[in-house]
């Protein structure tokens, strides 16, 4: 699904300079559900960007579906992540003004679908992540456990080949953060798409088969759990 060899993320700042991540290597298979943990600082979210094409490497490799990205153009990425990623991020990143329904047809609309499939697309998405009947409300009308839903109905609603979450119930409380873990291992044994989830919520880790430990920008772990709990 995705491979890093080697890669290395470095932000300048004034007259010095901010390693992110250090000779990462690291493995995405198909079908994995992944949690990446550390510290905070650790590099957790950089590499998130990184396996998602919002970022690029100072150095080093990534291949996502087999395709070496580091050459990529902006369009090429554009493209590769709309067709193949799904995001969600703590924040939720709704646009306000729309309703639950066309916030997750805007990467289908985006990609040059025609409307009416969208829209009917969108529906599909929003009943699997059980919204139906609040496809018509727009965020401020939704909770927060909601709004995650929707997030997660738009990331799912392109098929993506690989599901990335960036701390998705750090806004949520723990019952409702609890209830967005189920629908995550849920979708994940449904649909069998590979998920990769930052967190430093241990209760969040114990929900995935394999581990990566971060730490200072570099792994210094990887763990799979051999038997499911």
């Amino acid at each position: 699904m995705a491979e890093l060899k080697s890669v290395s993320k470095v932000y300048p700042r004034g007259d010095s300079e901010v390693r992110a991540l250090r000779e990462v290597t690291i493995k995405i298979r198909p079908s994995e559900f992944i949690a990446v943990v550390g510290p905070s600082g650790s590099g957790k979210s950089t590499l998130l960007h990184i396996i998602g094409l919002l970022d690029r490497p100072s150095s080093g490799e990534i291949t996502v579906m087999g395709r070496e990205a580091t050459g990529m153009s902006g369009l090429e990425l554009a493209r590769t992540r709309n067709r193949e990623i799904g995001f969600v991020f703590q924040a939720f990143h709704l646009l306000p003004r729309l309703t639950a329904l066309d916030n997750v047809m805007l990467p289908l609309l985006y990609s040059g679908m025609a409307r009416s499939r969208a829209r009917e697309r969108a529906r599909q998405a929003l009943a699997t992540v059980g919204l139906s009947r609040r496809k018509a409300h727009k965020p401020m009308e939704l909770s927060g456990g909601e709004s995650q839903r929707v997030a997660i109905a738009r990331a799912l609603v392109t098929q993506p080949a690989i599901v990335l979450a960036d701390e998705p119930t750090g806004n949520l409380d723990r019952k409702t953060g609890s209830e967005i873990l189920d629908l995550f291992g849920r979708l994940h044994a449904e649909r069998g798409a590979t998920m990769v989830i930052v967190t430093h919520d241990p209760e969040v880790a114990r929900r995935c088969k394999r581990h990566v430990f971060l730490e200072d920008g570099a792994v210094v772990g990887d763990e799979i759990e051999r038997e499911s709990r």
